[in-house]
Order: C-alpha cells, then sequence, then structure tokens
C-alpha cells in the first residue's frame, strides 16, 4: 500500500508571500550606518574616475586620502563606544529637556558613525565618489597632486583622474544658476579676480546643453568682477563642471594644466616623456642626441638604414674612380688628383 503524500501547508487566502516584502528591509538596513549612500545635491567630496575596477579604485582612494589627509588634519579620532553620550542617565522633569537632549544623543551618534572619507554611488560606471567630512576637498586633492608632481612617484594603478567637488546641487540651470552666483564669489567677487575656464562633462544625462551651461556661468563670473578675463591655454582657476544624472558637481580649482587635468597617472610623468617624438618623412622616429642633433634610428639598425656616413662616400667615390681611370688608361692616377676631383661629389652627398 503507498504511503500517503503530505501537502504543503498554504497560507490563508491561498497566497504564497513574495519576496518582495523583504526588499525595503535590506534597503534600510544597508544604509544604517549613517549619511546618505548616493551622490545627491548638498554634498562635499572628491570625484575618482577609473579604469574598469570601481574595487581596486575605491582601495586606492582611501589608501592614498587617508595618508594625506593624516599629514594635513592629523590622524582620525575615533570615540569609543562606552564613551559615547547616552540619554538613559538621570531623569529630567521637563519633558522638553530631555526631549532636547534625546535628539542631540541621536544627532551626536550619528555624527560619530560618519568617517571621514566614505565611498558612495555615484550614478555612472567608472565613476566613484568619495565623501569628505571637516576637510576641504580643493585644498587636499590639490596637496596630492603638487607632492606627485615633484617626487615623480606613482602611487596609484587603476585611479585615473581625482577632481575636487566644493559643492553639488540639482542639475537644471535655473538650479545651477541659483547656486553659482554664491559658489563663485571667493574665486572671482571683487576684490577678487583672476583668469579662468569652464571644464564641462555631462553623464548618463540627456537634457543639459554644453554651451548653454558654459555661457550662462561665464556671465555669472564676468558679472562678479569685470576684470575676470577667459584663458584657456593657461587659467589661474578652472571651474569644474560634472553633471551625473540629475546632480551637478561644482569646484574650482588651480594649476589645471600644469596637473594634466588632475591626471594621477600623466602628472607622474617627466616632461620628456609625455610629449611625442617628432617623426621624419619615412615614418620613423627621431631621437634628440646629446649635442642636439636628430638620429633617426638606432645604432642597431645601421644596417639597413639607407643613409652613409660622408667619410664612407668619399671613400667608396675614391675607390670608383680610381677602377675607372685604371680601366681606361691602365694606370692609376695620384691619389691627391682623386680625392681633388672627388671633391664637390661628396658635397653633393653629404648634403642631398
Amino acid at each position: 500500500m503507498a504511503a500517503p503524500t503530505q501537502e504543503c501547508p498554504q497560507p490563508v487566502g491561498g497566497k504564497r508571500k513574495g519576496k518582495a516584502q523583504f526588499l525595503p528591509a535590506k534597503r534600510a538596513r544597508r544604509g544604517d550606518a549613517g549619511g546618505p549612500r548616493q551622490l545627491e545635491p548638498g554634498l562635499q567630496g572628491i570625484l575618482i574616475t577609473c579604469n574598469m575596477n570601481e574595487r581596486k579604485c575605491v582601495e586606492e582612494a582611501y589608501s592614498l586620502l587617508n595618508e594625506y589627509g593624516d599629514d594635513m588634519y592629523g590622524p582620525e579620532k575615533f570615540v569609543d563606544k562606552e564613551q559615547q553620550p547616552s540619554g538613559s542617565e538621570g531623569e529630567d522633569d521637563d519633558v522638553e529637556a530631555a526631549l532636547k537632549k534625546e535628539v542631540g544623543d541621536i544627532k551626536a551618534s550619528t555624527e560619530m558613525r560618519l568617517r571621514r572619507f566614505q565611498s558612495m554611488e555615484s550614478g555612472a560606471n567608472n565613476v566613484v565618489f568619495i565623501r569628505t567630512l571637516g576637510i576641504e576637498p580643493e585644498k587636499l586633492v590639490h596637496h596630492i597632486l603638487q607632492d606627485m608632481y615633484k617626487t615623480k612617484k606613482k602611487k596609484t594603478r587603476v585611479i585615473l583622474r581625482m577632481l575636487p567637488i566644493s559643492g553639488t546641487c540639482k542639475a537644471f540651470l535655473e538650479d545651477m544658476k541659483k547656486y553659482a552666483e554664491t559658489f563663485l564669489e571667493p574665486w572671482f567677487k571683487a576684490p577678487n579676480k583672476g583668469t579662468f575656464q569652464i571644464v564641462y562633462k555631462s553623464r548618463n544625462n540627456s537634457h543639459m546643453n554644453r554651451e548653454e551651461v558654459i555661457k550662462e556661468l561665464a556671465g555669472i563670473v564676468g558679472s562678479l568682477n569685470s576684470e575676470n578675463k577667459v584663458d584657456l591655454t593657461n587659467p589661474e582657476y578652472t571651474v569644474v563642471v560634472e553633471i551625473i544624472k540629475a546632480v551637478c558637481c561644482l569646484s574650482v580649482v588651480k594649476d589645471y594644466v600644469l596637473f594634466r587635468k588632475y591626471n594621477l597617472q600623466e602628472v607622474v610623468k617627466s616632461a620628456k616623456d609625455s610629449q611625442p617624438h617628432p617623426k621624419l618623412g619615412n615614418g620613423k622616429e627621431a631621437k634628440l642626441e646629446p649635442d642636439g642633433k636628430l638620429n633617426q634610428s638606432e645604432p642597431s639598425e645601421g644596417k639597413n638604414n639607407q643613409q652613409v656616413a660622408p667619410e664612407s662616400i668619399e671613400v667608396l667615390e675614391q675607390r670608383k674612380q680610381r677602377s675607372e681611370t685604371q680601366v681606361e688608361s691602365g694606370e692609376a692616377k695620384p691619389e691627391l688628383e682623386s680625392q681633388v676631383s672627388e671633391g664637390p661629389k661628396s658635397n653633393e652627398n653629404e648634403f642631398s
């Protein structure tokens, strides 16, 4: 006799619970460390581009920023759990005072959970945003690039560019204009002045127009001080505009051209390495000799090179002339005559 099969009990109503109802709890658990986890208006930080490896980029960014952050601002201070204030000590008869104390305790505990550098989702591929707290990102990044420019020591492998972000706002033209009027004052409002350029980059955004944004921002800079002039070659200040989805990131940086557009891979290269080798008409690279003359190829390529030294040309022409005269007259002429007669020919070969 076959054993009876047991049926799985079904919930009341005949419907099985799905996984969708557990997703909000997982998202809430992800952000319980304090602070936002995605790029949004009202933040300061550092925008970093990388080469197809965002996890390794975050590791390098933490290492580099903590190294130079400790150098500029001292080591990061942490508060032990035993030293954290708690609202359970003592009983307050005043309800209003107790409520204020509880709110203060919540804010203090939230600030304790925030780190000096915190990685966030930027909203674009190969782009990482590191939120900063209690530091000036433009000064920190400038210090990093200045040190790497002087020492020429490479410290990263996947990080490409590192741009400080001094402020963020909504990526709509009216919001950007309103925000930029006060944001740009420390650098361009009279009596401050300087030459400037505007660098614009947009990612995952289709409703913003590049020319329109640059025109509006340039007009704001000019209205703050009429002596502010545009310089696209070597400006004193560079206004960086980075738009990702619906967030606009703004910053004003120095030495943008000197530090190779804030590229950590290029700033460690010497001037000789960064300049391309000049090419001759035959397509070969010309290399500069110590005496300032150009050489087409390496010594090992001398056999395949068509150019012959002037001394060897003279010797070959002399031998050729001797053989011809011996065949015609049957006797060899003095060596001096052949050298004199071959003088102009050797000069022609030398300068041709």
